[in-house]
């Protein structure tokens, strides 16, 4: 049912990672509205949380800088957090990002996994459809970004190798996930930094091998910027933390790790600037 307060829907969705109560969001958001309007908008509000169902309201940001980037974490879908995808929207919008980097795991692979996979869980194919599902909700929001590969994301491709199977036989990533302007790549370079996965170790450890500034997930527990000075240089080692359900069964093999940091990571300036945004849970 469409409503007059439907033009304020992102509006009113950015508030909700906040927690806040509809009644302050309405309050927030309303402007010249008088009494009667205000509460109006707030039975709005309820009904869209009720709905729980965002899909349709987060658009794409179009108006960003391209010297600003979005670095987004660990997604390993269909095991993601459901409220991610908010919350790195608004990131992108808030600091102006015009272009937007995955840092890899794109899609979990539980089935497909070396490891012992949950005999209660998810198909192969079911989990791939789901992931592909969760996937289409970011190309919707980010349709042009690159997409580090991570070692989730190439379990597919070593089983096939492990069985013979030549490459040529296998669909490239962006078609299989039905990402055509997503690019899918090992790292980027860009402004002297080196954005990787992070499989050979920590970002601070990478930093200092390489002598150069690195931005890197992998690790789910990892959120820091951490720099070294030298008379004549500046470097930064970035780990951008992650958007992934701990508590689902695709995760159970962390339940002693520690907790994984939600956020996700900003690089401005041309660089010069590197954050990390945590996410409020």
């Amino acid at each position: 049912m469409s409503s007059k307060y439907d033009y304020l829907k992102f509006d009113i969705v950015k508030h909700f990672g906040s927690h806040q109560s509809p009644s302050k969001i309405a309050r927030l958001i309303s402007n010249d509205y008088d009494a009667i309007d205000v509460e109006r908008l707030r039975k709005h509000i309820e009904r869209l949380k009720a709905e729980n169902n965002l899909d349709d309201v987060i658009h794409p940001y179009l108006d960003g800088d391209a010297n600003n980037v979005l670095i987004i974490g660990d997604l390993h879908t269909p095991f993601n957090l459901k409220e991610y995808l908010l919350f790195c929207r608004i990131q992108q919008e808030k600091f102006k990002c015009g272009r937007v980097i995955f840092i890899g795991d794109l899609v979990d692979n539980h089935f497909s996994s070396y490891h012992e996979s949950d005999p209660d869980g998810l198909s192969a194919g079911d989990e791939l459809d789901l992931a592909i599902n969760e996937i289409q909700k970011y190309y919707k929001v980010f349709p042009e970004a690159d997409v580090i590969i991570g070692n989730h994301d190439r379990l597919v491709y070593r089983k096939a190798f492990t069985g013979g199977v030549s490459k040529r036989w296998i669909k490239e990533y962006k078609d299989v996930l039905g990402t055509p302007n997503w690019n899918f790549v090992e790292n980027v370079e860009i402004f002297d930094i080196n954005i990787n996965h992070g499989e050979g170790g920590t970002a601070r450890a990478k930093m200092k091998k390489e002598l150069q500034s690195q931005i890197q997930g992998h690790l789910h527990s990892d959120f820091y910027v951490e720099y070294i000075v030298g008379k004549n240089f500046r470097i930064f080692g970035m780990q951008v933390g992650c958007g992934i359900d701990h508590k689902s069964y695709a995760m159970e093999y962390g339940k002693n790790f520690k907790k994984p940091a939600i956020g996700c990571g900003v690089l401005l300036n041309k660089g010069t600037l590197p954050m990390v945004i945590p996410m409020l849970l």
